[in-house]
């Protein structure tokens, strides 16, 4: 027992060591690591048992069409970025109205933007054919219009309460966003164990558990968070200015084009893997990259907290913080690497394991997806910390390149290569962009960024 507390006492020491916004960072940390655990433990045995339910072809139809529906993320045109780096900022700065002020215009603004996107897309959805843009049967046509609009009216809800993430993610409590994740996954797995034992498989059903139960979770806490803990940014149509829009577009337009570089660059290969290969094989890539991806998750984990914190830092121009944060995130990032390559070396066992054999996934995908979220983490490294300090404009050049160059590439190498010629060209896409950040972020924590540098 001696031992025990001893032990605590240590790990205690460790983490209240260092300064202020180091102790909130690794707080969050932690307590993030043991949420998304549970969170992609129960990811990994949803995936089978979805499989089991709907089979992999019709899976690989429900990754398409959820990717689809998640393009129109962007027409948050960057407010919620726009928002994080301001309150962020307000936040430090000790200005609470200010806070409240872009907290209630955004979601005033959001909540415009959806009522419009909904509107528009019940009027167009009867005349899309989404059994030709994914590839499948006609006779499943009508399913799919269903299931499309079901799938879109909860994600314009989840589109506007999920600012609350947004905004505790600005105050550097992360953890508490990925709690709600953690509800959402949790709620998401007992459904569709229930429903595999009393129906059989509907994308219908599946849609609309994965879609509500995440909403469910985000519209409770928004109520409970916003009449305590963080009652004073709670919304309010007083608060509401609608002249301050342009200082959060200022940064949000920004943000607004490299969101669509991002969607463009993560979401399409799920459209061409399905429109070379077949919807099967969309599940056989993601399958590889639902098992690589936990090495993104621990790397996000790390590196959220501290988007705000590099925010809060350079508004207080604590650049020795800055310098000593940065070196060690590249320490964990080089670690990180290692356990990719581990993980590579046992993904043969794990696959069979996990999925016992229901899906064939070839070592030479599961190779390059592991160098690809690799340069994911080194991309995101570099990414989180110019987006805390708004030092975004280099990127958003970057972006603009990179989404010229990918689809036609993906699909040259799809062709040639088979399907490792998709992630294969993200990877060499990431890995330019990586080498031109990095080079960016040494320059600016050096204090040597100039010109297009230092934009």
């Amino acid at each position: 027992m001696n031992c025990l507390k001893s032990k605590y006492s240590v790990i205690l020491g460790l983490i209240n060591k260092g300064h202020e916004r180091s102790v909130k960072a690794k707080k969050n940390i932690l307590a993030s690591f043991m949420i998304k655990g549970l969170s992609f433990a129960m990811n990994l045995v949803l995936v089978p048992l979805t499989i089991d339910y709907v089979n992999p072809s019709r899976y690989g139809i429900w990754l398409t069409l959820s990717s689809i529906i998640s393009w129109f993320g962007f027409f948050d045109i960057g407010l919620g970025n726009g928002l994080r780096n301001k309150l962020a900022e307000a936040i430090a700065k000790g200005q609470e109205e200010s806070a409240r002020i872009y907290v209630s215009t955004t979601y005033a603004v959001i909540c415009i933007i959806v009522g419009i996107l909904l509107i528009l897309f019940l009027c167009i959805n009867h005349f899309i054919n989404w059994a030709k843009i994914l590839n499948t049967s006609q006779e499943m046509a009508d399913e799919l219009s269903i299931l499309a609009v079901i799938v879109f009216v909860f994600f314009c809800l989840r589109f506007v309460f999920q600012l609350l993430n947004t905004v505790l993610t600005a105050n550097q409590e992360p953890a508490k966003a990925s709690f709600f994740d953690f509800l959402g996954s949790l709620f998401s797995l007992i459904i569709i164990f229930i429903l595999t034992k009393t129906t059989s498989g509907s994308l219908i059903y599946l849609g609309t558990t994965l879609s509500f139960t995440p909403v469910l979770v985000l519209t409770a806490f928004s109520f409970w968070f916003y009449s305590h803990d963080y009652k004073r940014f709670a919304p309010s149509i007083k608060y509401v200015k609608f002249k301050y829009t342009k200082s959060l577009l200022s940064l949000g337009s920004i943000f607004f084009i490299i969101q669509i570089g991002a969607l463009l660059l993560f979401q399409t290969s799920n459209i061409i893997i399905t429109q070379l290969f077949g919807p099967k094989e969309v599940t056989t890539f993601n399958v590889a990259y639902k098992l690589f991806s936990i090495l993104i998750v621990v790397f996000t984990i790390i590196m959220t907290p501290f988007w705000s914190a590099f925010t809060e830092a350079y508004a207080k121009k604590d650049f020795g913080w800055i310098k000593d944060t940065f070196m060690k995130m590249q320490k964990y990032l080089l670690f990180l690497s290692l356990l990719a390559i581990l993980l590579l070396a046992v993904s043969p066992f794990a696959y069979k394991l996990w999925l016992n054999n229901k899906v064939q996934v070839p070592f030479s995908l599961s190779f390059v997806i592991s160098l690809y979220v690799i340069a994911i983490c080194w991309l995101t490294l570099n990414c989180f910390f110019l987006n805390g300090i708004s030092k975004i404009r280099l990127q958003l050049y970057l972006y603009i390149i990179s989404i010229i160059i990918n689809i036609p590439l993906a699909i040259l190498l799809g062709k040639v290569m088979g399907i490792i010629g998709i992630p294969l060209s993200n990877l060499l896409v990431m890995f330019f962009m990586g080498i031109i950040l990095h080079i960016q972020s040494r320059k600016v924590i050096n204090n040597s960024a100039t010109g297009i540098w230092n934009i």
